[in-house]
């Protein structure tokens, strides 16, 4: 039985060493001693036993969630298959570098971050990015690792491998998190030696009262004690389940800040917008029509993949428009984009482009430029011959996940900001439609971060969200800082939360996890000062013996144990919106 507790010892001689006399091993090797002394050699002999068990079974799950966590990003093959010089050739993962080519079939795991260089594949990347279905890649576009080839086959160019890819960049982080979980451990403990004096005293009463035997059993109440064990296996589940989720945490410390937050703040470009703007007006300046325009226009910018070139085939798709294919295409960079169709010849682009033409502006022009200016808006001019036939006025894309988010914020009581370096209209139009409570305009980058120290200093706890290279320093001064998976590396290096999803859905669900995970460390404490509570009340009013205190007190640890793990297994393959849905109910 001494054998069987001797990192009791261990751990009651490190802590004298520190002077720290007084603590929850004390308890323990007390109630060893004692029991053996009294001749309770069976219940000592099962309480080592048992006591074995729970640590074994807690260390199991504590060391299985933080070895999922980290797995969840972290997989790769140990082979992989090179291509050089048109054959196929086994290697070690280890062994890519930079500008080889991996081959990758149906039902293998990417092993690398690249682009496609031959071949088009299903592949289910929710494991990085959260998205539910699967999603088709081609030939240029970019892969991830540890994603799924679900079909087809594909030669990837190796951009980054091993300890440079996403997938292990992440994994690294959520690696990091075992520190934070050591000073759970340390704060479980010292709540739990705070109480031990109570448990002394209480004991110290009953062995004058009522002998040693109910003394001891007094002594297995253990108020607080599983709280050293409770708190960071929920933190280790809770940061497993959000991953899964799309949300990547990169600090355990955010589960308990979030639920003090009571002010969220946007940045509104990149954040509150899409790369992707849409088209608003489109004004006529000559005999052709608003259909007219619109068909040139998108017939122009045909397979053409930058925003504006996709915003403009959007609006013709939505209005039925089926674009032509161009005879004969020249692209000037910085300028627009000039072809023959219909044996006509159009130029779509800048204001500058059309008098690089020798197009003559309408003198009305002036007007639309400075409307334009004032709201935000950008124009793209269509020119058709020689004559400037309409613009195109395009305005910024509000997320489309964006409206249901803040009206959710405002039903939990949280205040909402804009912080914006656009003029003032724009900033105001948006503000408005969203229903955002305040805004800042015309906001230099620079400044941002005293816009959040401000909000700060009058009291409030500042959640600020963006994803520019300029939020940097706004991110780090406010007290939660989250930033979207695609954003500049200055913000996801900055961030303490990244939404995978690369939008702003994830917000509401985590939000609502850290209610869930609220409620699970309040049922945490409970379960560990309720039964020892019982017990002590038992010891008087009903006579418990140490068997039955035994009892009391296995038995809430295997109480807590399922409540750290419940959450676990309740979001182990639901969906993301069930939790939604249930709270909506």
């Amino acid at each position: 039985m001494v054998y069987l507790g001797r990192h009791v010892f261990r751990s009651i001689w490190k802590d004298f060493k520190k002077r720290h006399f007084i603590s929850v091993y004390l308890i323990s090797s007390i109630l060893m001693i004692g029991m053996i002394a009294t001749g309770q050699l069976v219940l000592a002999a099962m309480a080592g036993l048992l006591g074995g068990f729970i640590v074994k079974l807690i260390k199991k799950a504590e060391d299985n969630s933080q070895k999922h966590l980290i797995d969840v990003f972290s997989g790769h093959p140990s082979q992989v298959w090179l291509e050089k010089d048109g054959v196929e050739i086994q290697v070690a993962f280890e062994n890519l570098q930079k500008n080889d080519v991996v081959v990758v079939h149906a039902g293998e795991i990417i092993p690398v971050d690249g682009v496609i260089q031959t071949g088009s594949a299903s592949i289910d990347q929710h494991i990085l990015t959260g998205e539910s279905q699967p999603v088709e890649r081609t030939v240029g576009d970019a892969v991830f690792a540890a994603t799924l080839v679900l079909a087809g086959r594909i030669s990837i160019l190796v951009e980054t491998a091993g300890e440079e890819t996403v997938a292990a960049n992440i994994g690294h982080v959520l690696n990091n998190t075992k520190s934070y979980k050591e000073q759970l451990m340390l704060r479980g403990r010292k709540f739990a030696d705070s109480l031990l004096p109570l448990e002394l005293g209480a004991g110290a009463i009953t062995l004058g009262l009522l002998g040693p035997v109910p003394a001891m059993a007094v002594l297995w109440s253990g108020l607080g004690y599983r709280m050293i064990i409770f708190g960071p296996i929920s933190v280790l589940n809770y940061l497993q389940i959000l991953s899964r989720q799309g949300i990547l945490v990169k600090d355990g410390r955010v589960l308990e800040s979030l639920r003090q937050v009571d002010t969220v703040v946007f940045d509104k470009t990149g954040t509150l917008t899409l790369e992707q703007p849409s088209i608003g007006a489109i004004h006529r300046l000559a005999h052709y029509d608003e259909e007219q325009i619109l068909r040139y226009a998108a017939s122009a910018e045909y397979r053409q993949s930058h925003p504006v070139a996709k915003a403009i085939i959007d609006k013709a798709h939505k209005q039925g428009i089926t674009p032509s294919t161009p005879e004969a295409t020249s692209y000037e960079v910085g300028y627009g984009i000039k072809v023959q169709l219909e044996q006509k010849s159009v130029c779509v682009g800048s204001v500058r482009f059309m008098q690089r033409e020798g197009l003559a502006l309408p003198k009305r022009l002036d007007d639309l430029q400075r409307q334009a200016e004032e709201q935000g808006h950008s124009l793209i001019y269509v020119g058709i011959d020689n004559t400037v036939a309409g613009v195109l006025e395009m305005q910024p894309s509000i997320r489309p996940e964006a409206h249901k988010l803040i009206e959710n914020l405002q039903q939990r009581g949280l205040s909402t900001y804009i912080i914006s370096g656009d003029h003032e209209q724009p900033t105001r139009n948006i503000a408005k439609q969203l229903g955002i409570d305040h805004y800042f305009a015309e906001t230099l980058p620079e400044h941002k971060a005293d816009l959040i120290n401000q909000l700060r200093d009058e009291g409030k706890f500042v959640c600020f969200i963006g994803d520019g290279i300029n939020d940097a320093i706004a991110l780090k001064s406010a007290q939660i800082s989250i930033s979207l998976k695609g954003a500049s590396s200055a913000a996801t290096d900055t961030a303490q939360i990244i939404f995978m999803d690369g939008n702003l859905a994830p917000l509401n669900r985590l939000f609502q996890f850290t209610d869930e995970f609220e409620r699970t460390m309040h049922n945490n404490l409970l379960l560990s000062i309720v039964p020892g509570v019982i017990n002590i009340s038992g010891v008087y009013l009903l006579h418990f013996g140490i068997a039955t205190s035994m009892g009391l007190f296995y038995a809430g640890s295997t109480a807590g144990l399922s409540n750290t793990i419940l959450p676990l297994i309740r979001h182990q393959d639901a969906p993301r919106q069930k939790l939604e849905k249930s709270n909506a109910r």
